[in-house]
């Protein structure tokens, strides 16, 4: 079975850090590129970073020197290390990829920071 579940969501002040995890099942992991999406209340879904390869990585311009996109293949889970966190960067966060033309999303996870 096929599943991406996240964590690591909760409450963060202004200017404070969150680690999010991904664990990925019923995929060869190290052949998958993933990436993190978001959705802030009232907004669609926004692309926020991702990882074509274990050794290249893409940032939206509004996070770019703050988040960090890792993985550990052997875990098959994705990491989304979030510093400096500011009210903007409230929202749902999810993994995703894509598998023979099909993508696969998790539930996501609730990050509210306040100013």
């Amino acid at each position: 079975q096929i599943q991406l579940v996240e964590s690591g969501g909760g409450l963060a002040q202004s200017g404070e850090d969150l680690r999010l995890s991904c664990v990925v099942s019923g995929f060869l992991f190290s052949d998958l590129e993933m990436n993190w999406y978001r959705q802030a209340p009232g907004k669609g879904r926004e692309w926020v970073a991702g990882m074509p390869s274990e050794s290249n990585t893409m940032y939206a311009q509004s996070v770019k020197g703050r988040f960090t996109i890792s993985r550990h293949n052997a875990q098959s889970t994705l990491y989304l290390q979030m510093n400096n966190l500011q009210p903007a960067d409230t929202g749902v966060y999810y993994c995703t990829t894509r598998y023979r033309g099909t993508a696969y999303w998790g539930r996501g996870t609730l990050v509210i920071v306040s100013s």
